[in-house]
């Protein structure tokens, strides 16, 4: 993965993210209302909600909020059901794309995904599709002007808590784990005060592909925005070399 800068990528991303600071944390809402459901309200006896609180707190989300969150969820009954929905399809010149989805309609979500394939001149396909192409990490990426310790002394930290990959690029530091074993880095990395840009159980690509035609990269691009601006939509992975 030498080459693409992850940092770049999700600093652009976190800009964007924070011009809509209002949506995510209704996406990160959902989540923790999903996982309370399905595991409790204990993120210690609950990973899924533990990996959604790192989630909020690597974006900023108010200990308050997320508490609020919690108590929430785990004490009504008359909540908003959702359901976890993935799609998997193309956009131009074969990118893979998988759509993660929380919706308490599935109709119109698959709807609105549809039409987002459509007029990016892309198309919806089967169940694992393009999911073969990913690889599910836990990725932390950490900015190298904001970390004080020395690339060794992070790498030994992050790997004796359990990550199983460390690397360093130009701008940034990247620690991937086993999704079962991001919860165990993340809080290593918290109690050493090591702060993070990004923190995340992801899809990566194993491999990423390049686009060059102007009309392919717009079509794409309309694609990610219209799923972008899907309320339903919880996260968005492709294999576009940005």
């Amino acid at each position: 993965m030498s080459g693409h800068s992850k940092f770049a990528n999700i600093k652009h991303k976190k800009e964007k993210n924070d011009a809509a600071k209002g949506k995510v944390f209704t996406i990160i809402g959902r989540e923790i209302a999903v996982a309370v459901k399905e595991g409790g309200p204990d993120p210690a006896n609950n990973f899924k909600l533990a990996q959604v609180i790192a989630k909020a707190k690597a974006n900023n989300m108010p200990n308050d909020t997320i508490d609020r969150g919690i108590k929430k969820a785990s004490g009504d009954g008359n909540a908003v059901n959702y359901e976890h929905v993935t799609y998997e399809g193309y956009g131009p010149n074969g990118i893979a794309i998988i759509v993660e989805a929380l919706t308490d309609n599935k109709n119109r979500t698959a709807a609105n995904v549809r039409s987002a394939f459509t007029k990016g001149n892309g198309s919806i396909g089967t169940q694992g599709c393009v999911s073969f192409m990913f690889d599910e990490k836990g990725q932390i990426i950490i900015d190298k002007e904001e970390c004080e310790l020395s690339a060794d002394d992070l790498m030994m930290i992050a790997l004796d808590a359990g990550a199983e990959d460390f690397s360093e690029e130009d701008d940034s530091f990247e620690i991937l784990t086993a999704p079962d074993d991001f919860a165990a880095v993340y809080k290593a990395l918290q109690e050493n005060k090591i702060e993070m840009v990004s923190a995340e159980v992801t899809m990566i690509p194993q491999n990423y592909v390049e686009l060059t035609d102007e009309n392919a990269i717009k079509n794409l691009n309309r694609t990610l925005d219209m799923l972008d601006e899907d309320d339903d939509v919880q996260a968005v992975y492709h294999n576009w070399d940005e």
